[in-house]
């Protein structure tokens, strides 16, 4: 009955870490990024900033995570992490600092009050706060039903004897613990365990340091799993963070004893001990490595250099790692759809010069951008059908529709212009043909007004301009007459016997109407801002009823 009460005790344990995780990074999801962005200006603030958002959301290990979606997003570089990584450790020892306190008895009524805001609130906000509440009170309820099984082992001398044979010594309690961290990965409820066992006196107060350094090294394992396929970059986040407690363990071996007098000056009672010695340990370390953050860089990536290989064409910032933040994740999916937008927009400007060059290798140039606009469209539906698998927002999901139809738009202009442009550009130079000075001069014109009013549209579209929006759909209007007028006027020429224009006629009418088809598509990528206006509205209007 004892081993299956702390084998519920450690399930429990895990699954209330795991909802205060969710609950709270949910909650404080959309204003980390804000909040990273501000952070890089100086060391001090990078690191209490990295308390701060780990404080909130409860895992160094999902901190080092984000950073490592940052870095591969290119939303940080590697040297600006260091220091967040520092403040990281030291607010995720918060956990640990709460359960020292002996709050079991209000375990059941912090959970409680969590369950209400679940089924009652109508914000998110307010039920992502309630699930990190329920997940404390199961924290909590885990220790004192871990804490209550442990109490008849405290007469088994075999039991205490087996138990400091396997911590008690530092490497011994070091590499067993680090293990058991990386493989629950959470190092507060490896400390919450030492927690119970020194609560009934089962171990010693050196031998739950032990257990507190392994806990540090193994909470580095869940960033370097998620860091194996990214950049260099982001690979060099991870192993930073597993530089930074491997060196810091190393510099205490030797002055573990002062430290554990210094560690019972703190507080009497022993899991308040342990609790401040986990804090101890990673406020020492940010002290100590704070003013070597550059030197530390250029050491990490001389140990993670650049991979020799040519790296595969694919999304820049489709970040997995941040899906269970859909703040993050909607903000990472605009970032790449802006960057097909660019590649659309080169193809565009492009598009018109192969009608001017006799060079088949620029027709190749624009063909080839056509198929990295296919394969990152691909991977922003996969990405956004993904993220509609969690909990959003009304105002997110009407966001990753809007990015589904731009996205779906951009990649249809592409497509004219790679399926039926570049093989009229072929027709033509295969044919020997050339433009009269006039025709050609009116489709550049033309092709400039579409150019600009494709630009307007993707500023409306970044920014949310509806008054942007507006002039779009109005030059829709005023490019439509000119595509009329460059229709009679070719017509004109046509009836003049015009050579030149006779020879290109089908050409140059195809160029025109299929300019036009992809000033329609640029409309229609201004649509979703007005639906994501209005279901703005009408979101604000059922939380003022509310």
């Amino acid at each position: 009955m004892i081993y299956m009460n702390l084998f519920g005790g450690v399930l429990l344990l895990l699954y209330g870490i795991k909802m205060v995780n969710d609950g709270l990074q949910n909650a404080a999801g959309p204003r980390i990024r804000s909040l990273l962005r501000s952070l890089t200006s100086n060391r001090l603030t990078a690191v209490g900033a990295g308390a701060f958002i780990t404080g909130l959301i409860q895992s160094s290990s999902a901190t080092s995570v984000m950073l490592v979606g940052f870095v591969s997003a290119g939303l940080m570089t590697f040297r600006q992490t260091l220091a967040v990584v520092l403040g990281a450790d030291i607010g995720a020892t918060l956990t640990v600092q709460l359960i020292a306190f002996h709050v079991y008895d209000y375990a059941v009524f912090l959970a409680g009050i969590g369950i209400v805001f679940v089924l009652f609130a109508r914000s998110h906000l307010y039920r992502n706060i309630g699930q990190g509440l329920v997940g404390f009170g199961f924290v909590f309820l885990s220790i004192k039903i871990m804490s209550e099984a442990m109490a008849p082992l405290e007469q088994s001398e075999l039991f205490r004897q087996v138990l400091i044979a396997l911590v008690g010594t530092p490497v011994g309690g070091i590499l067993l613990s680090a293990v058991l961290t990386a493989l629950i990965h959470s190092s507060a409820a490896t400390i919450a365990l030492a927690l119970a066992l020194a609560g009934h006196g089962l171990i010693p107060l050196h031998a739950a340091i032990y257990v507190v350094l392994g806990a540090n090294i193994g909470t580095c394992a869940t960033a370097l799993m998620a860091s194996l396929r990214s950049p260099a970059e982001a690979r060099r986040v991870a192993w930073a963070h597993v530089l930074f407690k491997l060196l810091g363990v190393a510099l205490f071996l030797p002055f573990l004893h002062p430290f554990e007098g210094l560690v019972t000056l703190t507080a009497p009672d022993l899991s308040r001990q342990i609790a401040n010695a986990h804090t101890l340990f990673n406020g020492i370390m940010a002290i100590f490595f704070l003013p070597l953050v550059g030197p530390f860089s250029k050491l990490v990536a001389r140990l993670v250099p650049e991979k020799a290989e040519e790296k595969k064409f694919g999304p820049a910032y489709l970040d997995e790692h941040v899906l269970a933040t859909p703040a993050l994740a909607v903000g990472q999916a605009t970032r790449e759809v802006l960057r097909v937008s660019d590649i659309v927009r080169d193809m565009l400007v492009n598009s018109i010069k192969v009608f001017q060059s006799d060079d088949p290798s620029l027709i190749q140039a624009v063909k080839e951008k056509d198929n990295f606009v296919d394969i990152l469209d691909r991977e922003i539906r996969l990405y956004l059908t993904r993220l509609s698998s969690t909990s959003l927002t009304e105002t997110q999901s009407h966001r990753g529709v809007a990015l589904l139809e731009i996205t779906r738009n951009l990649e249809n202009i592409g497509d004219i212009i790679d399926r039926n442009l570049m093989p009229l550009a072929a027709k033509r130079i295969n044919k020997g043909v050339v433009f009269t000075q006039e025709g050609m001069e009116e489709i550049v014109l033309f092709h400039r007004k579409l150019v600009e009013n494709y630009d307007m549209a993707i500023s409306a579209f970044a920014g949310h301009d509806r008054d942007l929006g507006d002039r779009v759909l109005r030059n829709k209007e005023e490019l439509g007459i000119v595509e009329r007028e460059l229709v009679q006027a070719h017509i004109e020429r046509l009836r003049k016997g015009l050579r030149e224009s006779i020879e290109t006629s089908h050409i140059h009418l195809d160029i025109i109407s299929n300019l036009a088809r992809i000033n329609s598509l640029i409309t229609h990528i201004i649509y979703p801002i007005f639906e994501e206006t209005r279901g703005a509205r009408r979101e604000d209007a059922v939380l003022e009823k509310r």
